[in-house]
């Protein structure tokens, strides 16, 4: 990962399926590789994970919890605002969030493809991370998992 002030963006575009259903594996990739994660949406949307995460698979659950309760100690935090505040080095945005770049390593922007207002937003938030000369990677939900689409300098960003 990089450096502090460099955070890597990548973008998740969503084709089918629920929100909840597609992180959870890319949560659980964070935390084995040790990292710890604040998720960053509406309250609504925060909710409804709180609930999905400790059920999303029959044998296991993501260990999480709230901003309000202990944030310090969970390895992934549910929260409205982007503020590392269990140590994270990886935020993931939802509901057209944003975060600050400085205060992380990598920033996944995960965006429902049927919604234009998150595509748009999502397209925004690529080009932006292209004009700070940030790294910004693609991914496009395929039926069993993700595909990385490389995109020329010059690319909208997210289609």
């Amino acid at each position: 990962m990089p450096g502090p002030g460099s955070a890597e963006w990548w973008f998740y575009h969503i084709e089918q399926g629920s929100v909840d259903a597609a992180i959870a594996p890319l949560i659980e990739k964070c935390l084995e590789r040790g990292w710890r994660v604040v998720i960053v949406g509406h309250e609504e949307t925060m909710e409804r994970l709180n609930r999905a995460l400790w059920t999303w698979k029959d044998e296991s659950f993501i260990p999480h919890g709230r901003a309000r309760t202990d944030a310090a100690n969970q390895p992934v935090l549910l929260s409205t605002e982007a503020t590392p505040t269990n140590g994270a080095k990886v935020a993931i945005l939802l509901d057209g969030s944003d975060a600050d770049a400085t205060l992380f390593e990598r920033i996944m922007v995960v965006f429902d493809g049927g919604d234009e207002n998150a595509r748009a937003k999502a397209r925004q938030q690529y080009k932006s991370a292209l004009d700070a000369d940030a790294s910004a990677r693609y991914f496009q939900q395929e039926r069993g998992g993700w595909k990385e689409f490389k995109r020329p300098e010059s690319a909208a960003g997210p289609a």
